[in-house]
């Protein structure tokens, strides 16, 4: 029952999600075409047979259909730009035709769909300033791993991490970022750091070498050996048939020790479960003040490429900041509707910058393309972060507008980055690109959107086999 329910929440959200970034977009193509002079014929959200129809008082015609995976906006002579005027058009009619209109104003109509999703990003990341304000945790060092990257670069327990790279940090959040953008490159990962008590200001270097190019969840602090806290290792819960459902792993349990191994944290009993993957391990857990013996056979999850590692189906027991974190670790930043504004602005460049370096490194190979998220992911994705509040959720909805924002942009035909490109060679050469051209570069078009459509389905797929 939970499950079904579970797959529920995730169809309404994605249904939500893509409604809302769809909508937004081709209203972004609406609102500059009419702008333009352009006549509308039709406004599509979803594909599909229509499932509600009607009229505008321009004679606009609006349709919902059942497929929320895109949609369009129609407009007089589209289909032919290859001329000034189209004989398709009526005499009366061709100055508000789409191909009427001059590259420039043709690219801007394009342009303004993306335009309008990077627009909704920067308007929920003002409102969540506004309303939640920046919170984070100091970037103190908790923990290290024995013989990590990080413990062999020189770094110590209670470190502050000033930046990455250059680029100041003040919370984890901005740690993770900054690290997240070296993905897949080889090189040094430069900390400066605040060593306490002294106060000094130490600059360090960390080799990456192809740095998680591979991993589909890329964590970091994990892979360098850092510890930004330490989670007490208490269940919050087991997934029924599961390895810790069927060993008698309980919610509340807190685990002590693996193999003699004294546990110290969450973190510490994750890597000692993705270490022994389809290896029995004894496993000592405090249970209502006494302490209980279990045997566990963690499963292996295979994913191609990636090195194999344990799974039992557990979750950790939410505690929290508080809890956690004293108060002088904790920082958070208030604004107002004003302030509010530069860091929406801020957040939205880097997490554009973000995306377009990582869809570089995919087609350089510097990144696995296991990383392409298809309908059953984001589905899956939007379910949870709706699940953990309005905030987590319009955070998630921010990012993926981003996204659409920037791939839409690619100079690929079929997509509005490809409109572009044609109208910026047609301001060059003077004259529509040739229709044999255009012909082929959509046919091209058409088979990498497919290919990489085909590709994102097949990695939802392998992550839930």
């Amino acid at each position: 029952m939970a499950i079904v329910f579970q797959t529920v929440v995730s169809i309404v959200a994605l249904i939500v999600t893509l409604g809302v970034l769809v909508t937004i977009h081709e209203f972004g193509h609406y609102w500059v075409a009419r702008r333009c002079k352009v006549k509308v014929l039709r406004f599509s959200i979803g594909f599909g047979r229509a499932i509600k129809t009607w009229r505008g008082k321009d004679g606009v015609e609006f349709v919902i259909a059942p497929i929320p995976l895109g949609g369009y906006v129609k407009m007089l002579g589209q289909e032919d730009t290859r001329v000034a005027q189209s004989n398709e058009v009526a005499d009366e009619e061709k100055h508000v035709s789409f191909a009427s209109k001059s590259p420039s104003q043709r690219a801007l109509i394009a342009v303004a769909g993306p335009a309008a999703n990077f627009l909704l990003a920067v308007l929920v990341f003002w409102i969540l300033n506004l309303a939640y304000g920046q919170s984070g945790i100091a970037p103190v060092i908790s923990g290290l791993e024995d013989g990590s990257v990080a413990v062999l670069a020189g770094l110590r327990e209670g470190d502050e991490i000033l930046s990455v790279d250059g680029k100041n940090t003040s919370t984890w959040q901005q740690v993770n970022m900054r690290m997240l953008s070296r993905l897949g490159e080889t090189g040094e990962l430069l900390l400066t750091v605040s060593r306490f008590p002294a106060a000094e200001a130490l600059t360090l270097e960390l080799p990456i070498n192809s740095w998680m190019a591979q991993d589909t969840e890329p964590d970091p602090l994990s892979e360098l050996g850092i510890s930004s806290l330490k989670i007490p290792p208490i269940i919050g819960g087991v997934i029924e048939g599961e390895p810790a459902h069927i060993s008698g792993l309980r919610a509340g349990d807190t685990v002590l020790s693996v193999n003699g191994v004294e546990i110290e944290s969450w973190t510490h009993w994750v890597r000692e479960i993705r270490s022994n993957p389809e290896l029995e391990i004894v496993v000592i857990v405090q249970r209502n003040g006494a302490e209980v013996l279990l045997r566990l056979l963690p499963k292996a999850n295979r994913e191609a490429g990636a090195e194999v590692y344990g799974t039992i189906g557990a979750y950790a027991q939410e505690i929290s900041l508080a809890q956690l974190v004293p108060e002088e670790m904790q920082r958070k930043i208030a604004f107002g509707p004003i302030s509010a504004i530069l860091p929406a602005l801020e957040e939205t460049r880097d997490k554009s910058l973000f995306v377009l370096s990582s869809i570089k490194k995919m087609i350089i190979g510097l990144i696995s393309v296991k990383n392409i998220n298809g309908p059953i992911t984001i589905a899956q994705v939007a379910g949870e972060t709706a699940a953990y509040g309005l905030e987590v959720y319009l955070g998630f909805l921010a990012l993926l507008s981003i996204s659409l924002g920037v791939l839409n942009l690619l100079p690929i035909p079929v997509l509005d980055g490809g409109q572009i490109l044609f109208c910026f060679i047609e301001l060059i050469i003077r004259r529509p690109v040739p229709e044999k051209v255009q012909a082929w570069s959509l046919q091209l078009g058409l088979l990498i959107i497919s290919s990489i459509m085909v590709l994102a389905i097949y990695n939802d797929f392998n992550r839930f086999l």
